[in-house]
Formats: structure tokens, sequence, C-alpha cells
């Protein structure tokens, strides 16, 4: 046990005094949020990654696999299709040239939005926050035994983060991230091995579980066809909302290294999830018979497997899932922090003030939105359930940034009814306790049994619904309001379509260099109120490349468990 304790006190010292080191790189708003612009593919495959990859979702993984099975693998890899069109919108956000999304929206839609955005943004990340938090403690409990208790564990790892994040900014987060990130791939396949020379191999584990359709990855009952076509593309729809999104693009030196840097970390990201939803069905042969709390299963297996193999096995294992956490949550925290300083209180409260006084402000907005992820972490019963909340939260102002980047009548008005319709249609088919309502107990019984998953409308249903309502009202209300002036729309599609040039100078937001001329505009739909622009060669090859590579993934995965 001591030399697990020096493994973890080590690396928790280590990582912490780099990440507080980085502080001197930080002399402007811009360096503590964008970290000028200035990594190389590396990096930033190792900032995606460890960003994107959070403690919760190998928890939540292994505990949907422990519960349905292989097909538990989706609760990470409805990101999956979505990743070959990450190729393509990576350049519209880097061609933004802004610090936070709501920069952008604040030049397409107007002031208004953007502050939605941060609101909305805010709100998001704090949720995300609080599940990883979750996620996190419930494996350290039973990773000590029950020594940590889960409260102890979230105020914990909270201090850490917010030490180096609040310090450095962004550029302590890429720093970090490139070391957790290689840590978080050791975390998910550390006990992989282990755990299948237990159970006999795949050999024993197919042996193990009589159930054949545990090793469908198209499952019947709630993982269906349906459940990941659906939750696929409510997830490319939440992407471009994400506030981290910008943070994670912008942040490389040009358009190839952002592109090549996150799509190879977002498909690292996939390849580890086989190893938790392989760990999950070993979990199911190993604590057959026994009662097990799902969300604890990840835990357990290294508390009971770690041990027997090397002293100092449990102690890397806990310093891997603090760094999961860490490299996610100071990331997480920056984003609040630049949609409050920049697009609230900057624009609305105090416009003309020095650039120490913004790093203040986003130190202290950084911390804000971290206590609002505490008492998230606090009030979810499962991890699980903090993960649909997220995915649905994610979602919300998706549509009105879509719709943005092709249409040029959508209007403000339009985004806001969006918006808040999406949110209503949310709240409509789900169950409201403090107002008394419950979608379920009045309509429940009254719909088809295919949109029903145990005696509920399902989650595909319930995003089927807010996202047709969102798309409806943002059509409909924008069509009947007047659209942003030319001259402004101009502007941003010209930005939208003009690659970034090697070492180009940062300017206001959405706004061309005047040494960079406005490519031509070449567009697929011959209308003037269309700016679907003609794909290049180069993202027509990385579309299909990575397709082939998700359709790749996807087969390796179906051999493996066949």
């Amino acid at each position: 046990m001591s030399i697990d304790l020096a493994v973890v006190i080590v690396y928790l010292i280590a990582i912490t005094v780099l990440g507080i080191s980085m502080a001197r790189r930080v002399t402007s708003s811009a360096s503590f949020f964008i970290s000028d612009r200035s990594f190389g593919k590396a990096m930033m495959t190792f900032f995606a990654f460890g960003t994107g990859t959070n403690t919760d979702q190998a928890v939540s993984v292994a505990s949907k696999t422990y519960s349905v099975g292989a097909s538990g693998i989706w609760y990470q890899w409805l990101w999956l299709p979505a990743t070959p069109f990450y190729w393509l919108l990576v350049p519209l956000f880097r061609r933004m040239r802004a610090v936070t999304t709501a920069d952008y929206l604040s030049v397409r839609y107007g002031s208004s939005v953007a502050v939605l955005f941060g609101i909305v943004g805010i709100v998001q990340t704090s949720v995300t926050i609080g599940v990883v938090l979750k996620a996190t403690s419930v494996m350290i409990t039973p990773v000590s035994g029950g020594a940590i208790g889960s409260d102890t564990a979230i105020i914990g790892m909270t201090l850490l983060f917010v030490a180096y994040g609040v310090a450095g900014g962004l550029t302590a987060a890429i720093v970090t991230d490139a070391i957790q990130g290689v840590l978080t791939v050791i975390l998910s396949f550390l006990i992989l091995p282990f755990a299948l020379n237990v159970v006999g191999g795949m050999d024993g584990l197919r042996s193990s579980l009589s159930d054949p359709t545990m090793f469908d990855i198209v499952a019947p009952g709630e993982i269906t066809l349906l459940y990941i076509v659906v939750i696929a593309i409510n997830a490319l729809v939440g992407w471009v909302a994400a506030p981290y999104s910008m943070a994670m693009v912008g942040a490389g030196k040009s358009e190839a290294v952002a592109r090549v840097g996150f799509v190879s970390g977002m498909l690292l990201k996939r390849v580890c999830t086989i190893a938790w939803v392989l760990t999950g069905m070993c979990a199911i042969a190993l604590y057959a018979g026994t009662t097990v709390a799902p969300d604890h299963v990840y835990g357990l297996m290294a508390r009971d497997l770690l041990p027997t193999i090397a002293p100092g096995l449990l102690g890397l294992f806990v310093a891997c899932m603090l760094s999961a956490v860490m490299s996610s949550c100071d990331a997480l925290m920056l984003s609040a922090s630049a949609l409050f300083t920049e697009n609230i209180y900057k624009p609305l409260f105090q416009p003309n003030r020095d650039e120490k006084h913004y790093i203040l402000v986003g130190r202290v907005a950084s911390i804000t939105a971290v206590v609002g992820g505490i008492f998230v972490a606090f009030g979810l019963s499962s991890v699980v359930q903090g993960l649909e909340l997220f995915w649905q939260v994610q979602a919300m102002m998706g549509i009105a940034i879509w719709v943005s980047f092709f249409w040029r009548r959508a209007t403000a008005a339009g985004a806001w009814a969006s918006t808040i319709g999406g949110f209503a249609a949310f709240a409509f088919v789900n169950e409201i306790s403090f107002i008394g309502w419950d979608f379920n107990l009045v309509f429940g019984s009254h719909l088809p049994t295919f949109m029903l998953y145990e005696g509920n409308i399902s989650l595909p249903w319930q995003m089927i619904f807010y996202l047709t309502v969102s798309l409806v009202l943002m059509i409909s209300v924008s069509v009947l309001t007047r659209p942003r002036d030319e001259r402004t729309l101009d502007r941003v599609y010209a930005c939208l379509r003009t690659p970034v040039m090697p070492g180009e100078p940062e300017v206001t937001p959405v706004t061309l260099p005047e040494t960079v001329t406005p490519a031509p505009r070449s567009v697929l739909i011959k209308h003037p109120d269309f700016e679907v622009m003609k794909p290049s060669r180069e993202s027509i090859v990385g579309f299909i490349v990575t397709w082939l590579l998700v359709i790749a993934l996807i087969g390796v995965f179906v051999w493996i468990i066949r």
C-alpha cells in the first residue's frame, strides 16, 4: 500500500508543479484562454484525447456493459459516426479566428445570442464537470476499499486541477494533457489483460456468459439500431455547441494541425473504449452471483486484480484515473471561464479594462464554474444518468449553430426560439419534480410500444422530439424575422470559406487580417441564401479515409467479440 501511495503522491506533485509553472506564459487573456495557437499535431492529439476522455466514460461504459453486454460500447461510440464530420467541421471553427464559439455567434447573430450561448455553455460545462467528478469519486471509493469517501474524493480532485488550471490557463491544460493523455491510455488497458487472464481469455469469457445477446453490439431492448442512429445524430448536433470545442481546435498552429490532431485524438479514444467494454464484460463473469453496483465495477476490478500482480500497480491506476479527470476538468473549467469573461463580463459590464483585469476575472470565473460542477456531482444518482443528461443539454444550441453555417436567413430570434423551445421540449418529455410534472405518468400509456422502454418514453424518442421542435422553430421564426445585415453576413462567410494562413496574426474575432485575400465564393447550391461550400480535395479525401478507419474499428471490435 505504501508503494501505491508513493506513486500517487509523486504523480500529483509533479503534474501540479508542471501546470503551475506555465503561469509565466500567461501574458494576455488570449494566451490564458486559447494558448496563442502555438501547438503542433502531437500536442493537439493528446490535448483532444485528454480533454475528450474522462473517467466518467470508462465508468459509464463498463457500467452499461455490465448491465447489457457489448452493446454498452455505444455509450461512448455514439460519437464514432460523427468522427468523419469532425474533419469537415474543424476548419470552420479554426477559420472563425475566435477565442470562443460565442465570439462567432456575436458577429453572426448579435450579442444577445452570444450571451445566450455563454449562459447555456456555462451550465453545460458545470454539468460535464459534475459528471466527471461523480464518476471518479465512485471509482475511488471501491479502489480504496471505502477508505476514501465519495465527497472527499470530489473535493480533493477539484483542488488539484483548479490549482494549475487557474494559474496556467489553456497552456497548462495542453501541456499537462499531453502527459495525462498517455496515462489515460495506460488506464484504459491496465486492467484488461489481467481480467482476461482470470476468466480464461476470450474463449473463457464466451463460455462464462451463456446469453449470446451479451456479445451483440446491436441488441434487442434498449440499445437498438434506432438508439445508435439517433444518439449519433444528437452527438453531432451537440458537438458544435460544446464550449470546449473551440479550445480543442483553436490552439493548433494551422487548420491541418487542428484537423489531424483532433481527429487522431478522437480515434484514439474510440480504441480505448474497446478496452473499457471488454473489462466490463469480464466483470460479468467475475462477479456472477454477487450483488455489485454497476458504477463500481471498474474500481472493483482494479482493487481485486492489480495488487495480486505487482506492488505499485494500484497506485499507477489511481494516478491514471486522476489524470483523466484532471485533464478534462481543467479544459472544461477554462472554457466556462472564457465564455463568461469574453462574452458576458467584458461586453456587458467592463468593456475597456486592461488584460490583467480580464485574466483575474477569468480565474475567478473558473472557480465559480467548478463550484457549480461540484453541486451537480453531489446531486447525481448515477454516472449513467449524468451522462445522458449531458448528451441532451449539449445539443440544445446545436441547431442554431449548424444552421448559421449554411443559411444566411437564420436570425437571432430564430436562435433564441430554437434554444428555448428545445429546452422546453426536453422538459416536457421528462419528469420535473418541483412542479409535479411527469410526462410518462400522463402520456406513457398512450404511446405506441416502439416508442417505449420499460414503460417510459425511450431516450431516442426524447431526442427526436426536442431536436425536431428546435429545428422547426429555428426555420419558422427565422423566416418571419429580419436577418442580419448583408455586410456583416458577407464578413462571416468570407471568414468561414478562407483558410487560415501560416503565421496569420491574431485579429478581431470573425475578421480576416488585412494581408489575407478572401477565398472566392464557390457553393453547391446556387441560391443567394445558402452558403454550402464546395469541399476541397483535402476535405473529401480526409472524410473518406476517416470513414474507412471508423468502419475498420467497428469491424475489429466485432471480430474480437465474435
